[in-house]
């Protein structure tokens, strides 16, 4: 039996891999279910419904303020009048506008693929990047701490080939489950879009612009999955990727906090989560409310700066290519005990 064969069969029938997967898919389901139960085909009569609830709310707030300004004009002349209504009754009661009562504000939450769908891929994305790191630490840690390792290094003495094929069975099999998986997700929000929402305005750019964003899903789902593969590699241990997880949140913090008390600009390009959000949504824009650039035209404006995707994603290729990287090298130097 070839190594990648082996490898294979022992990440598909481990216990641990079976029940990450299972709890994912039960995460999907629920968020589906969820959007499902949480919005409605919009259609001629709901718009009449909420065009009526509108004018009623509308005539409801015109007869209350009818009634006030009536108690108004009666306590003239009263101290109830300068306690209660100051500068008089045009200045202290509210008239209600017909305009200020948009109907489209009472309509029922719909599902709109064009725009909604946008989110809901990143969802997937971060859904299947934990349990991607989760099953990648467990994947190889499990091997160094049950000894598996080293009887597998009597099979096949050559260090690296073990463990990058360990690792490229792992991201392969990770590859294929994220893609079929997405293309069950897209078509269940399809599906919802079509029963309890609307598909108008989808084109052929839009689907292209989705499928992007699947890509970028991917790509942050394998970084995942490879960076937690290659911590439990390093550290030996499964905990060493969960405890390191758990290291860079409190240093993240801890981070965050100092550049704030330092008055540094744009202290959320410091958390790795806006990496996360730049590189899903192409672009993340920081803002420096303490600054301004004022300007005749458009007054006072606050720096920002623009996070691209380009950026984030160059970031995270580092810090996976410099962990994995660190990981091989460690599995050539040190002894395997």
């Amino acid at each position: 039996m070839s190594l990648a064969r082996a490898e294979s069969r022992r990440l598909i029938k481990r216990r641990f891999t079976k029940l990450i997967v299972l709890g994912t898919l039960l995460v999907l389901v629920a968020v589906v279910a969820g959007a499902w139960l949480a919005n409605e085909k919009v259609g001629p009569d709901q718009i009449a419904a909420a065009k009526a609830s509108a004018e009623q709310d509308y005539q409801r707030a015109l007869q209350e303020s009818e009634a006030e300004r009536a108690r108004c004009v009666a306590a003239q002349g009263t101290p109830e009048a300068e306690k209660n209504w100051p500068g008089g009754c045009d200045a202290a009661i509210w008239t209600p506008q017909p305009d200020e009562f948009d109907y489209r504000w009472s309509i029922p939450p719909t599902f709109e693929l064009r725009d909604d769908f946008r989110d809901m891929i990143s969802v997937f994305a971060v859904v299947l990047a934990a349990a991607a790191f989760l099953i990648g630490a467990s994947f190889v840690g499990a091997e160094w701490n049950s000894g598996g390792m080293m009887n597998l290094l009597l099979w096949q003495p050559q260090r690296l080939r073990v463990l990058g094929t360990k690792l490229g069975v792992f991201l392969g099999w990770l590859t294929t489950l994220a893609v079929l998986l997405g293309a069950v997700w897209a078509g269940l929000f399809r599906l919802l879009a079509e029963n309890r929402g609307t598909t108008e305005k989808m084109t052929s750019g839009v689907w292209q612009s989705f499928g992007l964003m699947g890509l970028r899903g991917l790509g942050l789902i394998v970084a995942a999955g490879a960076l937690g593969f290659a911590l439990a590699s390093l550290g030996r241990h499964t905990g060493m990727a969960l405890g390191v997880l758990v290291a860079a949140g409190a240093l993240q913090i801890g981070v965050i906090i100092m550049t704030q008390l330092a008055g540094f600009k744009y202290w959320e390009v410091w958390a790795l989560p806006i990496w996360g959000m730049a590189w899903m949504s192409k672009e993340y824009e920081s803002i420096d409310y303490d600054s301004c650039n004022f300007s005749s035209s458009a007054g006072c404006e606050p720096d920002t700066y623009l996070m691209t995707w380009q950026t984030a994603g160059i970031g995270m290729a580092v810090v996976v290519a410099v962990i994995v990287g660190a990981s091989m090298w460690t599995m050539r130097k040190r002894d395997i005990t």
